[in-house]
């Protein structure tokens, strides 16, 4: 088939950069005719194989909408991080920049089988939709919106977005053919009038790469990992690292993070010295062969059933036990895992749905669905 695909990045590490480059490189290596408009940024690898024929990759262009970086006074950071804060709510900015960048960009493209966006941002669901509408079928015949997290209903946000953004949403669902959401709960995060367009496909990767640590686990103290961003008030390390502060025990803790959390780490770090480590964000396949060397992984729980974080996926692939920290903090459960005792690890099923074998097929079987509508 032809197929375009519409993303933010093939670049940076992040769940939607590695979902659109896992599922670039299995439909390529099936033999469809793919391209890919995303912004390619010339100082960084991408993730995807661009040695392949059958991918042409199409640039966005550069991102201009930025965030208002603030100074070092008290005064300057916080008015700078309240109008970022505004500005996100009130016009989705800066990334509504999306939203002008693929409206220009695909609109001169026509003639495919199937077109996936994947978000996040939005934005880029708005941009296709806004040519669709335009173009009606001469585009493509049919359209995936791939969804990571929900947009009106996202719960791991203090704050909610501003209402009319809602009508934004039902515009643009109204349009696509097929909403994609990686876990079945996370249906409740939608209108329930686009229920009927939901399916469930989840995170993919391609196990034929995952290489894992096979010898018997033997560090000299206790040794754990959490790899991603931190949420306040959601995924929130913060009693975690109370907890460590004031325990007497040695332990290694690795943190792969980016962002705020150096921030919200920042407050221990005197207390825990070199018992914590912080390290910049490093390749999928690199990071699940470490952690599979650890004793155990952290995961700090979303705290919502409709959203379940995509490293849970590399977590189960890396084979150590998993300890999931929630809102209710259960010292107890800590301990036994310092302790070497994992009964009440958290466990991930049916890791095999995760393959992206499985999750390509299970898009290209929404185009024989939608087809026979056509």
């Amino acid at each position: 088939m032809k197929i375009l695909v519409v993303s933010s990045s093939v670049s940076n590490i992040s769940p939607r950069s590695m979902r659109t480059a896992e599922l670039v490189n299995e439909l390529t290596r099936l033999g469809h005719l793919v391209t890919l408009y995303s912004v390619l940024e010339t100082n960084k690898p991408l993730l995807v194989d661009n040695s392949r024929s059958n991918l042409i990759l199409k640039d966005l262009g550069e991102i201009h909408y930025k965030k208002i970086k603030a100074k070092q006074n008290k005064f300057s950071f916080y008015t700078a991080k309240i109008i970022n804060r505004l500005s996100n709510l009130l016009f989705e900015y800066p990334d509504i920049e999306y939203y002008f960048k693929v409206k220009r960009t695909i609109k001169n493209e026509a003639g495919y089988d199937m077109m996936i966006s994947i978000a996040v941002p939005y934005p880029i669901h708005w941009g296709c939709a806004s040519v669709l509408y335009s173009k009606k079928n001469s585009l493509c015949k049919i359209w995936v919106a791939d969804c990571g997290d929900p947009y009106m209903g996202d719960r791991t946000d203090t704050f909610r977005k501003a209402f009319y953004f809602k009508y934004v949403e039902k515009w643009f669902c109204r349009i696509v053919d097929y909403l994609t959401i990686p876990l079945k709960e996370a249906k409740s995060g939608y209108y329930a009038e686009f229920w009927n367009k939901i399916k469930i496909i989840p995170q993919g990767l391609d196990f034929a790469k995952v290489k894992i640590c096979n010898a018997k686990i033997n560090n000299a103290v206790p040794t754990f990992i959490y790899a991603g961003v931190f949420i306040p008030g959601r995924r929130d390390p913060s009693k975690f690292l109370e907890y460590l502060s004031n325990i007497n025990k040695d332990f290694r803790f690795i943190i792969f993070t980016k962002g705020n959390g150096e921030t919200l780490l920042k407050p221990y770090l005197n207390q825990l010295k070199d018992k914590i480590e912080i390290r910049d964000y490093i390749n999928r396949e690199d990071l699940i062969l470490l952690m599979s060397k650890a004793d155990f992984l952290i995961n700090f729980d979303n705290n919502t059933s409709i959203q379940l974080p995509s490293k849970l996926i590399d977590y189960a692939l890396a084979g150590r036990p998993i300890l999931n920290i929630t809102s209710v903090f259960d010292s107890i459960v800590v301990q036994e895992f310092l302790n070497g005792d994992y009964t009440n690890r958290y466990i991930v099923n049916g890791i095999e749905k995760y393959d992206i074998r499985n999750v390509a097929k299970q898009f290209l079987a929404l185009y024989d669905e939608g087809s026979k509508n056509l």
